[in-house]
């Protein structure tokens, strides 16, 4: 799965679990560090990613644009990123479900969600 991971999530999610989605990749990495949302969105359809975000604009973007790109939204609030892997984990089948069907714009993950 191509994930774009926004810049509110830590880099080291990359690292944390490359053993579920090898092609996920930060915004940092490539040179979207800074990057308001609307070239973080312009990059993952250019480029066919999903974006995996804390961030509810994504969220609401996805409503009135649709897609692509997919949107994965991490509904945790002020939380660690041991949390973040922790959900994702979770929901790796939900999350890979989501990011093949052709259905769909967003995907909300939550605690007992």
């Amino acid at each position: 799965m191509k994930l774009l991971l926004d810049q509110n999530l830590s880099y080291r999610l990359i690292h944390s679990l490359e053993d579920l989605f090898r092609d996920a990749v930060h915004v940092r990495d490539v040179g979207l560090k800074d990057a308001d949302d609307t070239a973080v969105w312009e990059y993952a359809k250019q480029h066919g990613f999903t974006i995996v975000s804390k961030d509810a604009d994504f969220h609401q973007r996805s409503f009135l644009l649709g897609h692509p790109p997919k949107v994965v939204w991490v509904r945790l609030g002020n939380c660690s990123t041991s949390d973040v892997e922790r959900l994702l984990r979770q929901h790796e089948e939900t999350i890979k479900a989501f990011c093949r069907a052709t259905e769909g714009s967003f995907l909300s993950l939550s605690r007992g969600a």
